[in-house]
């Protein structure tokens, strides 16, 4: 395997296309291009076809490649989650028999130091997934302190949001905080490790600015909304997650759509004998198997969920009635206690 494709390899890779079972003259949509791993490995298992996007305009080459070896079995669309019945009615087709999606950062993206994902390396504070609308330097140089508190607890699950937003906008006061290390150094500053195999103090903050600028968890609800009354029955919908918030927005819906409360998945129906369930979920999370993680550290936290589109038309369904709420431009889970002083 040389550099290229190991830094490419999307986690759980063999587990999505199990999951997926792609058969010849079948039809499935990546709704997370990247480096195009979910596509090559089922257009190369099959003679199937592809419909790909992806909001990041950097892919647009890597797509141009597969769009020369592929010919008319794999199309490209820049675009997002929230999009994709927009692009499928664009295109013409009304349904397709699976859809993956790997929510968050990619690798490459977080090794592309201009891009601003990366605590670790030195660029521009950007974190914009799409390369458009307002930067994450654009969000901290203004934004007030409560609330720069409240996204980092609410999406990045840090106990010491407030004393880090605290001394984000204390250093705001001084000077502009422009570059990733800049902001890596201060959250640092705030909350120091206190182990040495700890995870980087800045994990949870970049994690929880990036989610809010790019309004990810909306993205997702309205993601997996279009792709279930998009899929053919016994389609399949695959969601590969690393945030524990992520997880439990796929877990709930699929909940669901299911008619059986998320915590009591051991009792999910049958598709044969529910006629109310639009989706039947595998009953858990698929986890990477140890050699991976080894391979890719990056890999330790994430989940595979999926389900099988079953011949009910899909239920409809706000976010709060899966436990969430909007905040802001997100989510926040409705069942959180008030959140106390933590400083």
């Amino acid at each position: 395997m040389n550099e290229e494709t190991q830094k490419h390899t999307p986690v759980l890779l063999d587990e999505v296309i199990n999951a997926i079972n792609p058969q010849s003259g079948k039809l499935y949509f990546d709704a997370t291009f990247g480096w195009g791993g979910y596509s090559e490995k089922l257009l190369d298992t099959c003679a199937c076809k592809v419909i790909a996007i992806d909001q990041d305009p950097s892919v647009k080459s890597k797509a141009s490649e597969f769009k020369k070896k592929y010919g008319d079995r794999f199309n490209f669309i820049e675009s997002k989650f929230s999009e994709i019945t927009t692009v499928l009615k664009k295109i013409g087709i009304n349904k397709v028999d699976g859809f993956m999606f790997d929510i968050g950062v990619s690798s490459m993206q977080l090794d592309t130091s201009d891009r601003g994902f990366s605590f670790n390396k030195e660029g521009p504070l950007d974190m914009r997934m799409s390369s458009s609308g307002k930067t994450a330097a654009e969000l901290i140089s203004s934004i007030q302190e409560e609330t720069l508190a409240d996204i980092i607890y609410n999406y990045g699950d840090e106990r010491k949001s407030r004393k880090i937003a605290k001394f984000i906008i204390e250093q705001r006061s001084i000077s502009p905080i422009q570059t990733t290390l800049q902001l890596a150094n201060i959250v640092s500053k705030a909350n120091p490790k206190k182990k040495f195999n700890q995870k980087h103090p800045a994990t949870k903050t970049f994690q929880a600015i990036r989610i809010y600028l790019n309004d990810e968890f909306n993205e997702l609800f309205n993601g997996l909304a279009s792709a279930e009354k998009s899929l053919n029955e016994d389609g399949k919908l695959c969601v590969v997650t690393f945030h524990s918030t992520e997880d439990r927005i796929v877990k709930n819906y699929f909940s669901k759509s299911s008619g059986v409360d998320s915590a009591n998945y051991k009792n999910l129906p049958s598709i044969k004998n529910d006629s109310q369930a639009s989706l039947i979920p595998f009953k858990k999370a698929i986890k990477p198997l140890e050699n991976e993680i080894k391979m890719n550290t990056r890999a330790r936290s994430a989940k595979l969920r999926y389900a099988t589109k079953t011949s009910s038309i899909p239920n409809n369904f706000s976010l709060e009635d899966i436990g969430f709420k909007e905040f802001h431009l997100s989510l926040i889970h409705i069942s959180e206690p008030t959140r106390p002083e933590r400083i």
